[in-house]
């Protein structure tokens, strides 16, 4: 069993389901660690006969801590958020305990890193906006680590305004008005969406603690982000329904700026002589 620390009866008492208590705020951005541990918990299914049909879901605390290796009167601790700095080898039994991915373990490991130093966004490099010029028959834009948009070409703007410089995805796709007829399937884009920004923003960052609290007003956002799921960004296929053109089905490829921290370009591209292909070519 790992080494830890134990808890004073008072506090071992706590509420065995996996709901937020009245008052705690759904973002959990106060208590990251311990939000994140109750959310994967409550999505993890348990293994053991005889609990297939139980009223409550997910993993108990009792169970967790089994399978981590740890007290429970500690993990009460680490989800309450009274300790927030367990080592690396309780985290990483944690992880193997909550069967997470590669993704969401690096996530889980960097919820308890020092506060981030704020950084200056430098200015995207004149090459930059020639490399989106030079690509007049591909959709290509360039996002920052804020998933805002800082260029893009004539062809990704008529593809959607989402693409507008100056606009965020994150925003769009949720409070926009546009995004849920855009994507046919938005439900999926969203849900992306969302786990792109818990694995590739910094939680602590205060412009992105600003947008999530903006986003908090919308229903569909305050579900997926209580998923606590964690997943870049891939090359990927997506659907748009374009009010002019029609269907189109685009690659999505993504690119990291060198030298540029955090600014990605995203390209879409159509399969050769399909009907994306020709779709694009009227816009």
């Amino acid at each position: 069993m790992i080494s830890h620390v134990f808890m004073s009866p008072t506090l071992a008492a706590a509420p065995e389901d996996n709901q937020h208590p009245a008052g705690v705020s759904l973002l959990g951005m106060e208590n990251l660690l311990g939000e994140f541990i109750k959310a994967r918990r409550g999505q993890v299914s348990p293994q053991e006969p005889g609990t297939k049909h139980r009223r409550v879901t997910g993993l108990r605390r009792a169970e967790l801590a089994s399978l981590a290796g740890i007290s429970e009167p500690y993990l009460v601790r680490l989800e309450q958020g009274i300790d927030r700095q367990p080592s690396p080898q309780v985290l990483q039994a944690l992880a193997r305990a909550l069967r997470l991915d590669d993704d969401a373990t690096r996530h889980l490991l960097g919820l308890t890193a020092p506060e981030p130093v704020r950084r200056v966004t430098p200015d995207l490099a004149d090459n930059v906006h020639q490399l989106l010029d030079s690509w007049p028959t591909t959709p290509a834009y360039v996002r920052d680590r804020h998933f805002g948009i800082l260029a893009a070409n004539k062809l990704a703007q008529s593809l959607s305004d989402l693409y507008t410089p100056g606009r965020n995805l994150v925003r769009e796709i949720f409070l926009g008005p546009r995004a849920r007829t855009l994507f046919p399937d938005w439900p999926l884009v969203a849900a992306q969406t969302v786990a792109a920004v818990r694995a590739e923003t910094e939680a602590r960052d205060p412009e992105m603690i600003d947008l999530i609290a903006e986003l908090s007003q919308d229903k569909d956002f305050r579900q997926l982000w209580a998923r606590h799921h964690v997943r870049p960004a891939r090359d990927e296929t997506k659907r748009f329904e374009h009010p002019v053109v029609g269907p189109l089905t685009l690659r999505r490829q993504a690119m990291a700026i060198a030298g540029a921290d955090g600014f990605v370009v995203i390209v879409y591209q159509a399969e050769p002589q399909s009907a994306s292909a020709a779709a694009l070519s009227r816009l």
